[in-house]
């Protein structure tokens, strides 16, 4: 059964999702580990049902994202696969009367097809995981010492790169596709730690959820936008085109992006002297972020920190499991087809799109007019941003068998997520801004195990029985949410720490 998204991301779709990039589809009862913060978009290779026996069968899919777009996520973890898990002859919702497609103007599109076991999927699927997950802490680390911009953009342009090589290394075996695969993790692990430091230079602390928010957004829009342009360029070119084109269109960007991009406002040479003396008076970080040397046992003791590393987790599971389920849900639970259910699967991303602009928005506007207290701010989008969206999927499986409001109820959980953006996901460059790359790195990496587990937990709890079995799902992310936000609430704060200050103790033994 083709599954119309995945789930990093950050994704994650993310600054919390991941960035994988192939995932591997109709591969039965395989439910493989993988990190994304951000929602990535799935292509058939290739499947010809008249020359591959039933039951041997095997599609190949690769997924590709806009790696041309500055990443945010959310971020990431990739959408595990639940078709064969789920039950089938307990659904309660009638199966809705085919509709036959109109093959009057279809061209067959020559493109290799793979016969690959579920071992070998899993094998591939995975490779990337573990390459993304090794070089978040060092990219992090690496981003504090020689700054971002030679981090992020050599992981940007690499990625790219080896991208154009997919469809040969795929065509080599399945051993050069899987260090491609492992080549790609390592590349973009660093991405998303990079982000975080980019900020620290450049976004005013009054600017900053703004343009966090809305650079956040870019990742969404380009997943949604792949969604579209990559299922038509497969269908019409063949999936080898869709990894040429976008590579292609990447690597320029890449290179071309060396030369646009600067460290920070003193290295820009375009900017006016008002601008520049703006962002640099107010920015948060200048210079190199930290030495050689981290305070790691006062990291290890900060409350605070702590708060956000469990926010990041519960939020995650919750992120991904929307994702997980709602292409599931649509196709086995509602009987919607592949069109159906890719159709009615967009409006979560818009809602996502929107309102990571609208949070970014909002959350310096009650913050430039003394409507909120920074902290305050914090706690409350965090609250707002994880029970809103675990009560609204609560009640899904409630609706019966209404697609219309079981989209709404999926498109405004996605919507109302966003508003983490100006809370948890914020706050470590309130607090500890010399260190964001790092701690981000390290963070990201435990919030990833939340993206590996959820999936994998919501086929078990999924498989038994349809409508409980939802309701399982449903009620232990609810549950999982409650809980980060409870112990955010408790110990999370916005002032910055004094172990993140440039003048303390630790700063100072360093040098």
């Amino acid at each position: 059964m083709l599954m119309e998204q995945e789930e990093e991301t950050e994704w994650e779709w993310g600054g919390r999702r991941g960035l994988p990039l192939a995932t591997l589809l109709e591969c039965p009862k395989l439910t493989p580990p993988q990190p994304r913060k951000e929602p990535r978009s799935l292509w058939r290779l290739g499947s010809k049902k008249d020359e591959v026996p039933k039951g041997t069968r095997r599609g190949l899919q690769l997924s590709m994202e806009d790696d041309s777009l500055t990443p945010e996520i959310h971020g990431e973890s990739t959408q595990p696969l639940l078709d064969e898990q789920l039950p089938r002859e307990k659904d309660v919702c009638p199966e809705s009367s085919p509709v036959p497609h109109n093959t009057s103007q279809h061209r067959e599109v020559k493109a290799p097809v793979y016969d690959w076991t579920p071992e070998t999927c899993g094998f591939l699927l995975s490779s990337f995981s573990y390459g993304y997950l090794i070089t978040q802490i060092p990219g992090g680390y690496l981003t504090g010492i020689v700054g971002w911009k030679p981090v992020l953009g050599s992981g940007l342009l690499l990625s790219s790169i080896l991208g154009l090589l997919l469809p040969s290394a795929a065509e080599c075996g399945v051993a050069y596709l899987a260090l491609i695969q492992a080549l790609r993790g390592l590349s973009q692990g660093v991405i998303f730690p990079a982000y975080f430091t980019l900020w620290t230079k450049w976004a005013p602390p009054q600017e900053l959820t703004c343009l966090m928010n809305f650079a956040d957004a870019g990742t969404t829009l380009g997943t949604f936008f792949t969604l579209m342009v990559g299922g038509i360029t497969c269908q019409t070119l063949g999936w080898p085109a869709f990894f040429y084109i976008f590579g292609s269109v990447n690597c320029v960007w890449g290179l071309l992006w060396f030369f646009l991009v600067f460290e920070d406002p003193d290295s820009h040479p375009c900017i006016s002297v008002t601008e520049k003396e703006y962002i640099t008076s107010n920015s948060t970080q200048k210079g190199p972020c930290h030495s050689w040397s981290l305070p790691l046992l006062p990291m290890l003791k900060c409350r605070p920190l702590w708060a956000i590393a469990v926010a990041y987790f519960c939020c995650d599971w919750l992120f991904y499991t929307l994702l997980t389920l709602l292409p599931v849900y649509l196709n086995h639970i509602l009987h919607l087809d592949t069109r159906e259910s890719g159709f009615l699967s967009a409006p979560p991303y818009i809602g996502n799109w929107l309102g990571q602009i609208g949070t970014g928005l909002l959350g310096d506007f009650l913050v430039a007019k003394n409507l909120l207290q920074l902290g305050t701010l914090r706690k409350l989008f965090t609250a707002l941003g994880m029970l809103c969206p675990a009560a609204l999927v609560l009640t899904v499986p409630y609706v019966g068998c209404n697609r219309i409001i079981v989209v709404i109820l999926f498109t405004l959980s996605m919507t109302l997520i966003s508003m983490t953006g100006a809370g948890f996901a914020m706050n470590l460059l309130d607090i500890a801004p010399r260190y964001a790359g790092f701690l981000h790195g390290v963070i990201n990496t435990m919030a990833n195990l939340s993206g590996m587990a959820a999936p994998t937990v919501a086929g078990f709890l999924s498989s038994q029985d349809t409508l409980s079995g939802w309701r399982n799902v449903f009620f232990l992310s609810g549950a999982i949410n409650l809980f980060g936000v409870t112990f955010y609430l408790i110990f999370g704060q916005a002032d910055i720490q004094v172990w993140a200050r440039a003048d303390s103790p630790s700063d100072v033994d360093s040098h």
